[in-house]
């Protein structure tokens, strides 16, 4: 597994706590994977490139059998040489165009159109606008998010995208918000981490925004309740993979297997509940695997395994058979949670929407 973990501007390290907690649940009650033990191996980019890279022609000289890949901000780097070395690459979620449609090796958890479509495009038709802002983080894979496929859900809709790229780290966005007064910028979406999304809430209160907020899940954590006034909390709606910090039948196992398992993990961070998630379906892909376990046996099962739901996600399912978009084969789900927040910052429940069933 590789993570960004502990960098400069943020901190993920809770996914390679996660991974590890996942890991022995999976080995002491699922028989690990084909009645085998995971052995895991982990590696940080902390944010940078170079060791993105670094980590990915380690893990080729580990010889593992397969890669799964967190929330990254160099995740095109980990990729080359693992795709070079056809070792199957399991996302979170990527929006990078080379990856969702490589049909050979890599595997996405994220629907990349259907935050747009399910989620952003049904505010904007409430609130009455066609228009979109987007406050985002300025790091490659969270600006492709908004080009090519997704691009065209927006035109074929008649929205007018405007995008505010936003450095890693910035702590007053007040200078480059200033201009987004009542509710003339339409619907505002936020994507990074919490304390990112924290600067652009609080900037977007100071500006004099009134509309309507959509932001990812790794936009609220006890921080951002902490930080974020009640008015701007309750605008609030978060799309999601994992339903977190909410009480439910996926939030109940995760909380049961960190318990039993990890350690030093807040279970409000999304970051550690989408890696429970991700692990969840890699092991779901893997259990009755037989023979030889290789990245090219590996790659097959992904393929092949019939549609299931993911443990921990909530009820959303999944299927790598290359056909949930065709143009992406990459992508193995349709659809994705959103909840609407409450004046504390809490989801009274998320919907799964946008969901329809993966052809065989």
């Amino acid at each position: 597994m590789i993570s960004d973990g502990k960098g400069a501007a943020s901190d993920t390290s809770v996914e390679l706590r996660v991974a590890s907690a996942s890991v022995k649940y999976f080995n002491a009650h699922k028989s690990g994977i084909g009645g085998r033990p995971i052995q895991l191996w982990t590696c940080v980019t902390a944010n940078e490139a170079s060791k993105g890279t670094d980590c990915a022609n380690q893990a080729v000289e580990q010889k593992v059998v397969a890669v799964l890949v967190g929330a990254s901000s160099v995740s095109n780097a980990v990729w080359a040489p693992l795709h070079a070395a056809k070792i199957p690459v399991l996302y979170f979620s990527t929006t990078d165009t080379e990856q969702l449609k490589d049909s050979q090796s890599t595997f996405s958890l994220g629907d990349p159109v259907g935050f747009i479509s399910s989620g952003i495009l049904p505010l904007a038709q409430k609130a009455g606008t066609k228009t979109l802002t987007g406050i985002i983080i300025d790091v490659p894979p969270a600006l492709t998010s908004f080009q090519g496929e997704s691009a065209e859900v927006l035109r074929k809709a008649g929205m007018t995208l405007k995008l505010i790229p936003i450095p890693l780290g910035t702590a007053d966005m007040t200078p480059q918000l200033q201009g987004l007064s009542g509710s003339a910028p339409g619907v505002v979406e936020v994507v990074g981490n919490d304390a990112f999304c924290i600067s652009a809430f609080n900037a977007l209160r100071t500006a004099g925004f009134t509309g309507p907020i959509f932001a990812v899940s790794q936009c609220v954590s006890d921080a951002t309740r902490k930080a974020v006034p009640a008015d701007v909390l309750k605008r609030i709606t978060v799309v999601a993979v994992s339903p977190v910090n909410n009480d439910n039948p996926s939030t109940r196992l995760y909380e049961a297997v960190v318990d039993a398992y990890g350690s030093e993990i807040k279970t409000d961070d999304s970051s550690g509940l989408n890696m429970f998630a991700q692990f969840n379906a890699f092991q779901t892909v893997l259990a009755d695997i037989r023979g030889d376990i290789t990245p090219a046996t590996v790659t097959a099962a992904f393929k092949s395994i019939p549609e299931k739901e993911i443990p921990g996600a909530g009820g959303l399912r999944f299927r790598c058979n290359g056909k949930a978009y065709p143009a992406t084969p990459a992508v193995c789900v349709r659809g994705g949670l959103t909840a609407q927040l409450d004046g504390k910052g809490n989801p009274a429940s998320y919907q799964v929407v946008g969901y329809t069933p993966i052809p065989s």
